[in-house]
């Protein structure tokens, strides 16, 4: 109907001036009527001359719309509904590979605890007697600081109470700081500590290269670490218990083979916030389920950097640390079990440790964390192919599944597909996403999950939509890594409140630092913000799948987390 309108509307002679100057007199021209003003002809030709040439505006204008709209359709249906859908494909492919990642993995820690097949089992392990006087191998703890004015006594005084004869073990703080008065008050408890008989060592340089991987290396530099068979690593935040080392070196000890015992972490600040408690449950399963099915099927995982006890000969065979990525602990450990080193991870060892608590703390952190592994894989996939210590399997297993699907794929596909595939499909209906894609998958994989941290179920719908806002952050970081563009390298150590959180509660009032509109505000975040919230409009109005029961609550966070508003009010 609007076609035949359009068409004999357009029969007119809308260019013609001449029309206005015949229709004026026939309006004007009223034989004998005195009562009409002789000025009323002109007024109504001037009227008739608006009117018309505002009809055929809106004429106009509905015809460009409709050719606009037109246009649209077809370039919908032939260019971007193709493209759509080989992205909704490739998509459901990652998804699949992560699935069957996390089912793989969770079967095997499933298996490991049913049938109670643990370290203990599957590797000579003979506790340490009562008689502290023979058989103690020498042991190195290293501390590395930076400027951690909150938690140095609270990670030197653990490392002093660790049990193990006082003969046979050095404490090495690496004190990397550039508050001269934070420098001061560390070397001072250092002084302490050692006026009380224990043998620790104050260690600094006089510059940061290399950062945490340099200020390891430079501490195995000097003489009295040649005396040392093992090294235990603590982070400033961390407190292991005083058993740590007669729990985790007789693994050492009697299996020549292992080179590494990883501990678990534990949080204490996990009730803090919203914020930790989400990391604590993504932390729970990469403890519970990555580490364990790890250590069971292959007796390798990624060294998580701290709370855990290296064989030094084996460290220096694996070529030391290096400062190449962000990621260090990962690096010495790849190039480790491709010298045919293997590793042990104790989940019933926990040691004590912080989690980030604002929001700029655990972006940094998780940029650092998924921009190295990323950068390692770019740089270090031929060695992993080349190398003849490892059997195939083990490297397939290298390159696949902890690099690819783990570090690369999960954050790459948990944002495109989820915050931007599925929505943009809304504009698209020639698009289909399967309901296995959309609801059966990431189901499973929210499920999974949840297994770390039983306790925190009820909150696994907020888990789903802040993960999804840090996926962005993290797919970026993974494709800096992987292109080794702008801050690929950049170190920004995260902030350790320790107990001043706690401290002030009860003290005295919090005073909120106050942080400018650039520092706060996250503008990425919010234009995802606005772009799903008109998806779930669209949606809502025109769609038939109702996407926007998820996309609408996906804004909202995105929403959220872009004004900054998440995580503790920092101490000033």
């Amino acid at each position: 109907m609007e076609g035949s309108d359009a068409s004999s509307s357009s029969m007119l002679p809308m260019s013609s001036p001449h029309w206005h100057l015949v229709s004026r007199p026939a309006v004007a021209s009223v034989p004998g009527d005195s009562s009409v003003p002789p000025w009323s002809g002109s007024v109504l030709g001037l009227l008739a001359s608006l009117w018309s040439s505002s009809s055929l505006e809106e004429l106009k204008f509905s015809l460009t719309w409709k050719q606009a709209a037109d246009a649209w359709v077809q370039v919908r249906a032939n260019v971007v509904a193709p493209v759509l859908q080989v992205a909704v494909a490739l998509c459901m492919l990652m998804s699949v590979m992560l699935v069957s990642e996390k089912i793989l993995m969770g079967a095997t820690s499933l298996f490991a605890k049913v049938f109670r097949w643990r370290p203990q089992r599957r590797y000579k392990y003979h506790p340490l007697g009562e008689d502290m006087e023979v058989g103690y191998p020498m042991v190195l703890v290293q501390l590395p600081m930076y400027n951690e004015k909150q938690v140095y006594k609270l990670s030197i005084g653990a490392a002093c109470g660790l049990l193990w004869p006082s003969d046979r073990i050095i404490i090495q703080v690496l004190d990397d700081s550039t508050d001269p008065e934070i420098k001061n008050l560390v070397e001072l408890e250092c002084k302490t500590w050692k006026g009380k008989g224990f043998n620790i060592k104050y260690e600094i340089r006089d510059n940061r290269h290399g950062y945490k991987a340099g200020a390891l290396k430079e501490g195995m530099k000097h003489s009295y670490v040649g005396h040392c068979d093992f090294v235990a690593i603590f982070d400033a935040d961390f407190q292991p218990e005083a058993d740590f080392l007669m729990q985790t070196v007789p693994f050492l000890m009697h299996n020549p083979d292992i080179c590494l015992v990883q501990a678990r972490w534990k949080f204490v600040n996990s009730n803090e916030c919203m914020i930790t408690r989400i990391q604590e449950m993504s932390m729970d399963y990469h403890f519970k389920v990555e580490q364990e099915s790890g250590s069971t099927m292959h007796s390798f995982f990624g060294f998580n950097g701290t709370a855990g006890v290296w064989r030094i000969s084996a460290l220096e065979e694996a070529g030391g640390w290096k400062d190449r990525t962000t990621v260090e602990d990962m690096d010495l450990a790849v190039r480790a079990t491709l010298c045919g080193w293997k590793f042990v991870y104790l989940g019933n060892v926990k040691v004590k440790s912080e989690l980030p608590s604002t929001l700029k703390a655990l972006r940094s952190q998780q940029f650092r964390w998924s921009c190295g592994p990323a950068n390692l894989f770019r740089k270090i996939h031929k060695e992993i192919l080349k190398t003849k210590k490892v059997s195939p399997r083990k490297k397939i297993y290298l390159i696949y599944s902890f690099f690819i699907v783990r570090r690369i794929i999960s954050h790459t596909v948990t944002f495109m597909f989820y915050c931007v595939v599925i929505p943009s499909s809304v504009f698209v209906p020639e698009v289909k996403v399967s309901t296995w894609g959309v609801v059966y998958i990431p189901t499973t994989i929210t499920l999974l999950n949840s297994v770390g941290t039983p306790s925190s179920f009820h909150l696994l719908l907020f888990w789903i939509f802040f993960e999804n806002v840090m996926s962005m952050h993290r797919m970026r970081a993974v494709w800096t890594g992987l292109f080794e563009t702008g801050k690929v390298n950049e170190w920004v150590v995260t902030k350790k409140l320790g107990s001043k959180l706690n401290e002030q509660k009860t003290e005295e009032p919090l005073k909120q630092t106050r942080l400018s509109i650039s520092g706060r505000i996250l503008l990425p975040e919010l234009g995802m913000a606005l772009y799903l919230f008109v998806c779930a409009c669209y949606d809502l109005r025109y769609g038939k799948n109702n996407y926007f029961f998820y996309i609408y609550p996906q804004a909202i966070t995105f929403f959220i987390v872009g004004i900054g508003y998440v995580g503790t009010l920092v101490p000033s």
